[in-house]
């Protein structure tokens, strides 16, 4: 168990370094809407919209396992206003990969806020490496626009080593989609909602083994963040959630979402992936060719995904062949920061 106490001493820590009357303190569900306009302040001025839905911060702030109180730090200007926020999401045992991401209103970038925030996540991540298996290495891990030299350069002063580029993989639908034809032995369908969520899930674990920086948690806690994921979400659709099927047994899956959360005419390939004994077919393409179509008939004439730019099963390769191309102010910078050495529990390599 991780004490997510914070002693006086600490809180008193987390503050040195802030602008005379500028305080840290954890968020509460009240601040959402404060919290999300500073996010959006920030993404107008990156990305040139809106990026954040009130909403979709609430279910990300209600998450099982994600406690507001020990797990993120807002910034507050003398005069009340929230002008910062941080986040630190630990998934859990085994306590190896603990991510952090944050934001600072554009108008006060000047005052080292992103500095201290950076800062109050490591002392948070501290936290969980004694409940990390004992030999076992623990990295704190963050990311970045890699426009965001700035963001960069702060990450690197503070003891952050890049690692590698993740890309948001888009398509322009011009026309109907090519059909699918799909290996022999295979059939496609919708998943059934009620009956097969675990069967997915565990279908999706087994594929994202071979994925980069994956790293085994017990079932029943990355169930029930899936499980959140899918319930009272409006945008959850069970009949974009596509099976490839042997018979019984799930081959291969595209778990699709009607849009994304800033470009409402976009349809989005949330998770893609082909088990092992079914690789080598060209059953990925055929499950993105499916895809395609599918948001084609419901008028969605562009589809983006997100892939590691390094992909060990050679996604990327994949989406370019299906017509796919990166778009450039999406590439995202990974960093990570190790907090104790030890035995990598997390996949870096696969034999294919």
């Amino acid at each position: 168990m991780i004490d997510t106490r914070f002693s006086v001493a600490k809180m008193q820590a987390s503050q040195t370094g802030l602008p005379t009357g500028f305080q840290m303190r954890p968020a509460t569900m009240e601040d959402l809407a404060a919290a999300v306009r500073v996010m959006n302040e920030w993404s107008n001025q990156v990305l040139n919209r809106n990026k954040f839905i009130l909403d979709e911060v609430r279910r990300e702030w209600q998450e099982p396992g994600y406690n507001l109180e020990a797990d993120s730090r807002l910034v507050v200007d003398p005069q009340g206003r929230i002008v910062g926020f941080q986040g630190v999401f630990d998934p859990g045992f085994p306590h190896v990969r603990i991510f952090c991401w944050g934001v600072v209103d554009p108008g006060f970038t000047a005052l080292g806020l992103e500095s201290q925030l950076l800062n109050w996540a490591e002392e948070r991540a501290c936290q969980s490496v004694e409940a990390a298996p004992p030999n076992a290495r623990v990295a704190l891990v963050t990311h970045c626009l890699s426009s965001q030299t700035d963001n960069m350069e702060l990450l690197r002063r503070s003891g952050f080593a890049f690692q590698r580029h993740s890309l948001r993989m888009v398509l322009e639908i011009s026309g109907r989609p090519e059909l699918p034809v799909w290996p022999e032995g295979l059939t496609v369908r919708s998943m059934q909602a009620g009956r097969e969520e675990r069967a997915v899930i565990e279908a999706v674990r087994d594929a994202f083994r071979d994925h980069w920086g994956f790293v085994e948690s017990p079932f029943e806690d990355e169930f029930a963040r899936w499980k959140h994921l899918m319930e009272d979400n409006p945008d959850f659709d069970p009949a974009l959630w596509f099976l490839a099927l042997d018979g019984e047994q799930i081959a291969g899956f595209s778990l699709c979402w009607p849009k994304t959360r800033d470009e409402i005419e976009m349809g989005w390939v949330g998770t893609l992936g082909v088990r092992r004994p079914w690789r080598r077919q060209g059953l990925a393409l055929v499950l993105l060719q499916h895809s395609f179509l599918e948001f084609w008939k419901r008028g969605k004439l562009k589809v983006g995904l997100g892939v590691d730019a390094q992909s060990l099963t050679g996604a990327t390769r994949l989406y370019q062949r299906a017509g796919m191309h990166s778009d450039p102010e999406r590439q995202i910078s990974i960093f990570e920061k190790e907090l104790r050495p030890g035995e990598e529990l997390s996949t870096q390599s696969i034999d294919i």
